[in-house]
């Protein structure tokens, strides 16, 4: 994997607790920014979540609902639990609050126990950068709300911070990239 401040393009993954609401709607957003055109700093672009409740599930209707309602009419997924090879193959690692943070953390230690038993393909080498999104969005350690069990405002407030976050870390991979004077 590549160091994630060269200018070499960059992988990102979402994380939530089931991949229905919070993490695809950010993967929507990032997917949209970024495909309009192709950014040169992101290479690939995914969500997952910390359980494995809705494995093969589209995300939740009001998560689409959302999107469309603000132009993000071509984004599917299926919803994926997050796996080893993930700390292996993303740069970028956001989780969208505190628990799915710590969740990441202890799945990333036992993939890296995994790794120093030899039970992984790519053996030793760098994985990726696990931190909450929302350190992107102007306050440190802004967590997403979890919209599942609540009314339809909520899901627009998480698509508000996903555009600000979003915003916030292309920003911030433009600030840290190399550029001819400094290589």
């Amino acid at each position: 994997m590549a160091s994630s401040s060269t200018s070499e393009p960059v992988s990102v993954l979402f994380v939530c607790l089931g991949n229905i609401c919070r993490s695809p709607m950010a993967e929507g957003v990032f997917r949209h920014v970024t495909d309009h055109p192709n950014h040169p700093l992101i290479a690939e672009v995914d969500s997952a979540g910390t359980g494995g409740y809705h494995t093969g599930s589209s995300p939740d209707p009001r998560t689409m609902k959302t999107l469309k309602a603000n132009g993000i009419t071509k984004y599917k997924h299926g919803a994926r639990k997050v796996t080893a090879e993930d700390f292996e193959n993303f740069h970028w690692i956001f989780a969208m609050d505190a628990d799915n943070l710590d969740d990441l953390h202890s799945m990333r230690d036992r993939a890296r126990r995994r790794q120093a038993k030899g039970e992984t393909k790519k053996g030793e080498h760098e994985m990726g950068k696990i931190m909450l999104f929302g350190d992107f969005g102007g306050k440190k350690g802004e967590q997403v709300i979890d919209p599942y069990y609540g009314a339809d405002d909520g899901f627009a407030t998480a698509y508000e911070q996903m555009v600000r976050f979003t915003d916030g870390f292309l920003k911030h991979l433009e600030e840290t990239k190399p550029t001819a004077e400094k290589i």
